[in-house]
């Protein structure tokens, strides 16, 4: 299972790098697999391991803030392990095949 997710104090003004930081830590120490970008973090396990990262994460984000937000997406499929990088190995590879024909746009 894949899980991407979201928290960050709304309570905490612009600038919420020093939050999130605190969750990384979390995170890493996990030893779960995971990939954070731009706008959250992938995580992957199955459901109780990555719900308790998730849960800690929440539990430590209240610890300074009165209010959160949690955005939570799941991906689940039976089977797959290590789906993080294969799912993004698999499109490069498609998008290498293609020669880049895949998702090229028309002028028209």
């Amino acid at each position: 299972m894949i899980v991407d997710f979201t928290i960050f104090p709304t309570d905490a003004g612009e600038s919420v790098s020093a939050y999130v930081a605190e969750v990384f830590k979390i995170i890493e120490k996990s030893g779960l697999n995971y990939e954070h970008h731009a706008m959250g973090t992938n995580i992957e396990g199955d459901w109780d391991e990555v719900m308790s990262v998730i849960k800690a994460c929440r539990v430590r984000m209240l610890e300074s803030s009165n209010r959160i937000s949690i955005g939570i997406r799941i991906d689940e499929r039976k089977g797959v392990t290590d789906g993080i990088r294969k799912k993004v190995s698999s499109a490069k590879a498609k998008m290498e095949h293609a020669n880049g024909e895949l998702g090229t746009r028309s002028a028209e």
